[in-house]
């Protein structure tokens, strides 16, 4: 591509790019003759948000290769300028593309349990990257599917089909469709977006391109209210309601 090519005439150096298969397969292609020279591994986000790059390191301290880590910016971090507060995040989940065989709703019980605990919640949306069908895959055939990306449409979408069919069954709902949440687009470039809005609200925002998150507020700091604001859809904050004198729940 132009972009790489750019990159390389800037480092005059060839770039490799590692798709799932090399950094999944070819560690050890990735290491070839890094004892003698130097290697830099380059991915988006934090270094360590992959096992895989984990298993890098490990192979690298096991075969006696010195490494050092760049530290990078990561939507880990980066999701505090929607207004929450870092250390009243819970467990990252991810929310994933369903098929019409496969619909797991356990992100949903992972939302519900640290809003029990008071705690927001950072969904990390499907990525469909270099995707085989599972016919091509049968036939041996190296041929992808177009990338896909999860908006925060979809995911908001696919929250309230299971509040729906669990109010169906008479389920005690940790999430509903008034619950305060926040989509964020491209955080960190020129053209990031967040809107705030209820999840019905959600399900009907365009953020426009990759790459989204959503976030599930849990218990809410009046500061952490005031932030929201700013990015906050029309009647979005209507359903706070106070638990005690410096808190917010929805």
């Amino acid at each position: 591509t132009d972009r790489q090519t750019d990159r390389e005439e800037f480092y005059g150096k060839q770039l490799i790019l590692a798709d799932r298969d090399l950094v999944e397969q070819g560690a050890d292609e990735i290491l070839k003759d890094a004892d003698v020279t130097d290697v830099a591994f380059l991915v988006v986000g934090d270094p360590f948000g992959a096992t895989t790059h984990s298993d890098l390191v490990l192979r690298a301290v096991n075969s006696g290769i010195p490494y050092k880590v760049v530290h990078n910016a990561s939507i880990m971090n980066a999701v505090g300028c929607c207004g929450l507060q870092l250390y009243s995040f819970g467990e990252t989940v991810s929310v994933v593309f369903w098929t019409e065989t496969w619909k797991p709703e356990s992100f949903y019980d992972k939302i519900c349990k640290n809003r029990t605990a008071g705690l927001h919640t950072l969904c990390l949306l499907d990525i469909k990257v270099k995707e085989q069908s599972i016919e091509n895959m049968m036939r041996g055939k190296k041929i992808y599917e177009p990338p896909r990306f999860m908006t925060v449409s979809q995911a908001a979408d696919q929250l309230i089909q299971i509040i729906h069919r669990r109010r169906e069954e008479g389920a005690e709902l940790g999430v509903t469709e008034d619950t305060v949440c926040i989509g964020l687009a491209r955080l960190g470039s020129d053209e990031q977006k967040i809107c705030v809005g209820t999840l019905r609200q959600l399900v009907s925002c365009d953020l426009g391109g990759p790459l989204h998150s959503l976030v599930v507020t849990g218990q809410l700091h009046p500061l952490e209210v005031d932030m929201l604001r700013i990015n906050a859809e029309p009647t979005a904050l209507d359903h706070l309601s106070m638990i005690d004198s410096s808190t917010y729940s929805s």
